[in-house]
């Protein structure tokens, strides 16, 4: 170990290294911010990790938390391989995984340096911090900033509402597990990142998709809220929202649903697993062998189970009656019972915020045209996931087109941007529902409360054919060109050649000094934009040609 990168935390000495992705750049890998929540720790609020005293290796991510298999999560070996397209639908990761990653810049600084605290998406189902994507390394560099990544439980063993569990103690009977695992690697961040040259009274906290969700419901929560010491100072919030019907059109998708719908599905996870296990042959007897246990026999039961019968209940029985998503539960102490209510009333943090979409969100999720007529009432898409990620991985984006648009997407959707039926107006129409519906909801809340709101969309779509059509500017899209990151990673092959590599770069290079500007003063105006960066209800519109970033306002 190189010893002169060892720095301070308050649980023991952790060693770092150089980072290999690119140059000038320290990180420490795999610090653990909690203590495994396994055994009577799972369905707790965290608690901190036992100390250490001897300097401890920081130089490899930590496990991925337990998950299903999907395409946005990681393969047997804890990162992007070619594994994950024969791990679908199996269990992967750990129950021990609350870690946390520091990258920094290696040349000196005068002051303390801003912070980027970065919260994944993945549905909170599925993710990890050792995607590719995610690296923090070309995102510190660039910034000058210390970029933190970290680890939260995912889907129901980070939100679960069941009676049995309720301690009495409001945070852990809230069943916001992951959000209080986000909170716990803030704390670790105000404590200990002064080590590692960050600046804990410039903290930017930082998510996408379920990411963006968990940032919002953590600024809208009373616990956090009522903190006398805040935990971040900026928020970016990248294609989330936090709306319930209540704020929403009739008709759009909300986030936050009501806590009866959480109570419903914890109460099927421990009937559904009694009929897994063999312990009931059927619902009348699981149920009555739920009345005749105490309420700590039941969480004995649940807690002695392994993550794989878990997850496997919950594939193979919840989810096809419709419960086995994971979202934050408003409970009313970590989650409002209406996140936006809250932010009209003023009882939320208020720090500067700057969101973010993708123009076609959700060119990610064509499945989703199949749930009402009004979107065309079919799939917009004609592979599942292993097909398409068999045809994504390793694919050759500067040889001659190895795919057609015809293998993707319902002939019923062609041509692309046939008006009303081609797939560009059915996702949008999807959009104008869900992504665009929840974006509207919080930052007309925001600005109605305070002026430094800032939003972009994300128009880039010089993908090599038929991607372009394909996906577009799709959901998660974006984050390649913040972080700086065009190695291999999951629709790498299918996005980036050499013939749109310059206008990428630069288009990634203005993005990412808007982020870095943000991170150290709450504006993303940047000289390197060449104009003005309107608040909302304004949109700066990054995109690009061939050769060159193309940014407009609307």
């Amino acid at each position: 170990m190189n010893t002169g990168l060892q720095r301070p935390t308050a649980f023991g000495p952790v060693v770092g290294a150089e980072d290999a992705s690119v140059g000038g750049v320290y990180s420490w890998k795999g610090i653990p911010y909690a203590a495994a929540p396994v055994g009577q720790r799972r369905w707790r609020a965290p608690e901190d990790p036992p100390a250490w005293t001897q300097p401890r290796a920081a130089t490899s991510f930590a496990n991925a938390c337990v998950q299903t298999g999907r395409l946005y999560g990681p393969g047997l070996n804890n990162r992007y391989d070619a594994t994950i397209g024969s791990t679908l639908g199996q269990t992967l990761g750990s129950e021990d995984c609350l870690y946390l990653n520091i990258w920094a810049p290696t040349a000196s600084a005068s002051t303390p340096r801003p912070v980027i605290v970065w919260v994944h998406g993945g549905s909170n189902i599925t993710g990890y911090t050792a995607d590719p994507v995610y690296d923090g390394a070309a995102l510190a560099r660039a910034t000058g900033s210390v970029v933190v990544s970290v680890a939260y439980r995912l889907g129901v063993f980070g939100f679960l509402d069941l009676a049995p569990l309720k301690t009495g103690e409001a945070a852990t009977d809230s069943g916001n597990f992951a959000l209080l695992d986000i909170v716990k690697s803030l704390e670790f961040v105000q404590h200990n990142i002064g080590g590692f040259g960050g600046d804990p009274g410039r903290v930017a906290l930082m998510g996408e998709s379920a990411g963006a969700v968990n940032v919002y419901a953590l600024l809208t929560s009373p616990m956090v809220v009522s903190r006398p010491t805040p935990l971040f100072h900026r928020l970016v919030a990248l294609s989330g929202g936090i709306s319930s019907a209540a704020t929403l059109p009739p008709g759009s998708f909300a986030t936050i649903l009501p806590r009866s719908v959480w109570a419903t599905r914890g109460n099927a996870l421990l009937t559904h697993s009694l009929l897994a296990d063999g312990v009931a042959a059927d619902r009348p007897a699981a149920e009555a062998h739920i009345a005749s246990r105490t309420p700590q026999q039941l969480a004995a039961y649940l807690r002695g189970l392994s993550p794989d019968a878990i997850l496997t209940t919950v594939l193979r029985r919840l989810a096809p009656l419709g419960l086995s998503a994971a979202n934050p539960i408003p409970d009313g102490y970590v989650v409002p019972a209406d996140p936006i209510a809250a932010i009209r009333a003023g009882r939320y943090v208020k720090v500067p915020v700057l969101a973010g979409n993708t123009r076609d969100e959700s060119k990610l999720f064509p499945a989703l045209l199949a749930t009402r007529p009004a979107f065309g009432g079919t799939s917009g898409r004609l592979l599942d996931d292993a097909a398409v990620f068999k045809r994504v991985h390793g694919y050759q984006p500067d040889a001659p087109p190895a795919s057609r648009i015809e293998d993707w997407v319902p002939a019923q959707y062609l041509p692309v941007d046939a008006p009303t039926t081609g797939l560009n107006a059915r996702i949008a129409e999807l959009d104008r529902n869900w992504f665009f519906a929840f974006r509207d909801d919080v930052l007309n809340a925001l600005k109605s409360r305070q002026p430094d709101v800032w939003h972009y969309r994300f128009d880039w779509d010089e993908l090599p054919p038929p991607f372009d059509k394909v996906y577009g500017a799709a959901h998660s899209f974006d984050l390649p060109f913040i972080f700086g990151n065009f190695g291999t990673s999951l629709y790498s092959s299918i996005s980036f050649n050499r013939a749109n590599k310059a206008g990428r770069l630069d288009l990634s290079a203005k993005m990412i000094q808007s982020i870095g500007s943000f991170a150290q003063d709450g504006d993303p105006n940047s000289p390197s934009l060449g104009s003005a960066w309107p608040a909302w209800p304004r949109s700066l519109v990054f995109d690009s040609s061939l050769e060159a970033a193309r940014l407009g306002v609307e």
